[in-house]
């Protein structure tokens, strides 16, 4: 299905992601909308952190049906983020203090108020949607087509989201409509994806996420012709932008870097292997999945093996020529505080995250705690259904303790989204005047992540115990211990491992002897051996 691919920049290696959902981070103008003039004010606080990649989700021109991701224009930032020229400005400023830039690139529909689809909508040779006479299959992915066309579009996700027509990986009698992959519409949609992102790489961009990046070819088996598009762009960037990066939402490491990729997420609704750490149920909860405990409860009743063992497959195919990102959450998956697991039990979580042979990402708010709010009411499309609200993890970045969490200087009934109630809520400022707080235990975990390639994404991992605690070496020479139950653990270590030269790194309720490792509940230790 692929070639075989180069590897990518050097600093992605390394590289430690922080996501930014636009709307909910900064507010510099008070109207209670995060913008891109308040990402400027809040540039060394990331630098501060230690973070250099940092991923904003959509910020496109958009009606917002569903928060930036329907697409009304590419090529222009949406007014209430700002301009262009405020992003080059971001840009210029981050790269400034070691910090890349990337976008996200919603690269399978647009918007229906795209000028893309109204051209489409009264002119039947235009092939750059998917078009039927009648409805196709699955039905309920089609919707009547608008002006003097007739027929019906397919839709992606919601029904103001036509799909782009990347064409067919096959033909089908029963749907004499559809289109190969090199038909002139889908021809034009690729050539159109490669002027986005030249759009944006002339402008200090280092890469994109890839929204969906699975779902562009239609009736695909095994991703065949959607690995060859995807193929296609990285051999161009690899000519023209070699130091850029294309990341998507796949969920399918060992599938998508093959296919192109320089990364992959673990994702929620693909495999198990995220579920398996993080998942409680709450927030983003299909009722088909198969959700047993996770492995980071307070209950202890979890197993790591299924996160590793999926790890472990993907790793192997892609044998060094990519990376395995793994997020703490995102915007449309519940927080690490979630639930029962509070802000005092992910410590373990981050010292894991920061440790283990991935491309760590921080959901911002995440490395100061935030919580998810359940039950919030939908906010641009964020709510899909009584198990999959995806509000709760939208909400204003909390600044600090002044009635509106220092996002804005609006009222708190202006903002973007509501604030945590709670009085006890986890702020910035806060935990920067607290050495022991959660916030400087991941500023300390990110700079020694960077200070020790033995712990970076290359170097070697070996298990060497994988129940609780979970216990595992880096490089040979650093040795890693997590304990994210609420009861005691104890793990037997090899013979001579550990001798009097150790070195702690990072210690929290753990101690460890010449035969095994004991740790307190929530504990953790690094260790260099």
């Amino acid at each position: 299905m692929n070639e075989p691919r180069r590897n990518g920049p050097s600093w992605l290696s390394d590289a430690v992601l922080y996501q930014i959902y636009p709307q909910s981070f900064a507010d510099s103008n008070g109207d209670g909308i995060g913008d891109l003039a308040g990402v400027l004010e809040r540039l060394d606080y990331l630098r501060w952190l230690g973070v250099d990649t940092v991923w904003f989700s959509p910020c496109f021109r958009s009606p917002f049906a569903d928060a930036g991701y329907d697409v009304s224009d590419y090529l222009s930032i949406a007014p209430r983020y700002g301009t262009n020229d405020d992003l080059v400005a971001v840009t210029e400023a981050a790269r400034e203090r070691g910090i890349r830039i990337m976008l996200d690139l919603v690269a399978g529909h647009t918007s229906d108020q795209h000028p893309w689809f109204r051209a489409w909508a009264d002119d039947p040779d235009d092939d750059r949607f998917i078009w039927s006479p009648k409805v196709g299959s699955p039905a309920g992915a089609w919707a009547p087509a608008p002006g003097k066309r007739g027929g019906y579009f397919m839709l992606n996700f919601y029904p103001c989201q036509p799909a782009l027509n990347f064409g067919y990986a096959r033909d089908d009698a029963r749907e004499p409509w559809r289109q190969a992959v090199d038909a002139p519409g889908p021809r034009a949609n690729r050539e159109a994806l490669r002027e986005i992102m030249a759009f944006w790489f002339d402008r200090g961009v280092s890469g994109f996420r890839v929204d969906m990046a699975a779902s562009l070819v239609k009736d695909d088996p095994g991703y065949v012709e959607t690995g060859k598009l995807w193929g296609e762009m990285r051999a161009w960037i690899d000519r023209a932008y070699p130091d850029n990066v294309l990341i998507p939402e796949w969920g399918d490491p060992a599938v998508a870097v093959p296919a192109g990729f320089h990364a992959d997420f673990f994702l929620h609704f693909r495999g198990t292997a995220l579920r398996s750490l993080w998942h409680l149920g709450i927030g983003t909860a299909d009722p088909s999945w198969s959700t047993g405990p996770a492995y980071f409860d307070a209950e202890g009743l979890g197993a790591i093996t299924e996160f590793v063992n999926q790890w472990q497959t993907a790793a192997e195919v892609i044998a060094g020529a990519g990376q395995i990102a793994l997020p703490t959450s995102n915007h449309d998956y519940a927080r690490l505080v979630t639930g029962t697991r509070s802000r005092e039990h992910v410590g373990a979580a981050f010292a894991f995250l920061m440790t283990w042979p991935t491309l760590p990402t921080i959901y911002y708010g995440d490395e100061i705690g935030m919580r998810y709010l359940p039950d919030l009411p939908d906010k641009e499309g964020s709510v899909l259904g009584p198990t999959n609200n995806r509000t709760g993890s939208r909400t204003p970045m909390q600044w600090d303790s002044s009635p509106n969490a220092g996002f804005s200087t609006a009222p708190a009934d202006q903002l973007y989204l509501p604030i945590d109630p709670d009085p006890a809520r986890p702020t910035v400022a806060a935990q920067r005047a607290d050495e022991g707080s959660l916030l400087h235990l991941v500023r300390r975990l990110i700079a020694l992540r960077r200070a020790t390639p033995a712990l970076g994404s290359g170097a070697a991992v070996e298990v060497l115990h994988s129940g609780y605690p979970f216990v595992y070496t880096r490089g040979g020479t650093h040795l890693v211990a997590i304990n994210p139950r609420r009861a005691p653990a104890t793990a037997a270590l090899p013979a001579g491992l550990v001798r009097d030269s150790v070195r702690a790194l990072e210690v929290h309720g753990a101690r460890l002897g010449e035969t095994e490792v004991k740790i307190d509940g929530f504990g953790y230790g690094i260790y260099e051996l």
